[in-house]
């Protein structure tokens, strides 16, 4: 991948984390006001099209053509040989809360999850920076991570739940160590860092902009992402179609998971 594509994708990060950490002590109040219907069909609240806006002037500046897919505007296809996979702010809910658990996450591939090679998600209330290239490992701040060999027995997890539950995700819920933060693309990265076991979506509900990157960063840290019937995630994209989803550190642990789902 050319270096300009990686460093526009760089300056998008960080400018919406910019300009979002600055809506935050200017407007804070303003930030979760519904201001219309994205392309995914969910609402658009204020500090979401601030930060997307954000993203398409650069992309319109640039002299490097690249595609969007994102959140708010959907598909954006300029002919460009990469598409930039945006979710601008992950964890709206939390952002316009108060909770200081919220990213932008990008990634760059050229049509579905499978071809991206490069992903980068910034937890905007700590400045801390995820990144994975294809081929190349992950990363914490510029060091490499990996997850951890083999599960802890002291295991710690993050199940979504809520609108998101199963059955299993609420007995796995009540029986470990369970967390859940309300962030896809930071949860994901959690599980790449080691501070997780695993992460479960066990309805489908994540969109590729919530995960593209995520998935790309635990697999470059050595773990593994699969739906809840058992494949390799991949998705095509699009801000419409949606899946389940297991993160986890070990393919047993994968697979344990999926076993016990059926059961």
């Amino acid at each position: 991948m050319k270096e300009a594509v990686k460093e526009l994708a760089l300056r998008v990060v960080n400018q919406i984390t910019t300009r979002v950490r600055r809506e935050q002590r200017q407007h804070f109040h303003q930030m979760g006001r519904q201001i219309g219907i994205g392309a995914d069909g969910t609402p658009t609240s204020h500090i979401d099209k601030v930060a997307e806006d954000v993203a398409l002037r650069l992309l319109k500046r640039s002299k490097t053509p690249v595609n969007l897919c994102s959140e708010e505007i959907g598909v954006v296809d300029v002919g460009g040989e990469y598409t930039f996979v945006l979710d601008p702010v992950d964890g709206t809910r939390n952002a316009y809360r108060g909770i200081p658990f919220f990213s932008v996450s990008l990634a760059v591939g050229r049509s579905r999850i499978s071809d991206c090679e490069f992903g980068v998600v910034r937890n905007i209330p700590t400045g801390d920076v995820f990144l994975a290239e294809k081929g190349k490992g992950a990363f914490l701040n510029g060091v490499q991570i990996r997850t951890c060999d083999v599960p802890s027995k002291d295991m710690v997890s993050s199940v979504s739940l809520g609108r998101s539950a199963t059955k299993h995700s609420s007995v796995l819920a009540q029986r470990q160590n369970h967390r859940s933060f309300g962030a896809a693309s930071l949860e994901m990265c959690l599980v790449a860092s080691g501070a997780l076991d695993y992460y479960l979506v066990g309805q489908p509900r994540m969109r590729v902009v919530d995960i593209a990157a995520g998935t790309l960063i635990v697999r470059e840290a050595g773990g593994y992402v699969r739906t809840m019937s058992g494949e390799e995630l991949d998705m095509e994209f699009s801000v419409t179609e949606r899946t389940s989803m297991v993160a986890a550190c070990s393919e047993s642990l994968v697979r344990e998971l999926l076993r016990e789902a059926k059961a």
